[in-house]
């Protein structure tokens, strides 16, 4: 039978003791393989609750339906993003275009290491993208990115900093999508994501950005260090 789509897509309850705690962990592992591999569209709470050897009772003790298991791993994937974004871009002790670059590269890395999952979650979509939920999400990560360019267009109108933004955020989300369809070596991924990094810079230097040095020496390596950070801290 297919599931309808519903408009309440928040989890039903939240886990209280260790052991839910470890019944949730489970239930969201399955509906990340179960994503992988069956996509979308073959997405089921049935098929999540046996690749997690629980019954589909228990999993609708946390989710209502697949719209909220689908919701609920995009917004662990917005906030690992939003985390990312902050720890990068508002580290202050570091010169703004090198920041950039790092933010480049940990995006384009993300995309080709996450492939398969960003393009399930892509195509099902239509199912949380109109939720409040989604539009927060969003609404933060644009936040951090304003602030940023701030930093590096002081003397640039609000109007002109909104349009830098959006697209940069639109050509890292367009473009690196595009380039993690094709697996890709260590090699192509770092050429890439300095030539996008780049471009970037080159756009904001002209609109009169001052960003210091590029970082472009070392590059990978510190976005090596900021990922072992990262995740340290954060948990999927």
């Amino acid at each position: 039978m297919t599931e309808r789509p519903s408009p309440r897509i928040s989890s039903r309850k939240q886990p209280q003791q260790a052991r839910s705690t470890e019944l949730v962990s489970a239930i969201l592992e399955a509906a990340v393989q179960v994503l992988a591999k069956e996509g979308a569209g073959r997405f089921t709470t049935a098929r999540v609750a046996e690749k997690a050897g629980v019954s589909v009772g228990s999993v609708y003790q946390y989710f209502p339906n697949k719209a909220a298991i689908l919701f609920r791993l995009q917004s662990d994937e917005w906030r690992q993003t939003t985390h990312l974004l902050r720890a990068i871009l508002e580290d202050i002790q570091r010169p703004p275009f090198e920041r950039l670059r790092t933010l480049v590269h940990a995006f384009i890395r993300s995309e080709c290491e996450e492939a398969e999952m960003r393009v399930a979650l892509n195509d099902a979509a239509p199912l949380y993208r109109d939720a409040p939920e989604a539009q927060d999400a969003k609404a933060a990560g644009a936040d951090i990115v304003q602030g940023f360019l701030r930093e590096v267009l002081p003397g640039t109108s609000e109007t002109q900093r909104a349009l830098a933004g959006d697209l940069i955020k639109a050509t890292l989300s367009q473009v690196g999508k595009a380039f993690s369809e094709t697996p890709r070596t260590e090699a192509e991924i770092v050429a890439y994501s300095d030539a996008m990094a780049d471009m970037f810079q080159a756009y904001l230097r002209g609109l009169g950005g001052g960003g210091g040095d590029d970082g472009r020496p070392g590059s990978s390596s510190s976005f090596d260090k900021l990922r072992m950070r990262t995740n340290s801290t954060t948990v999927r």
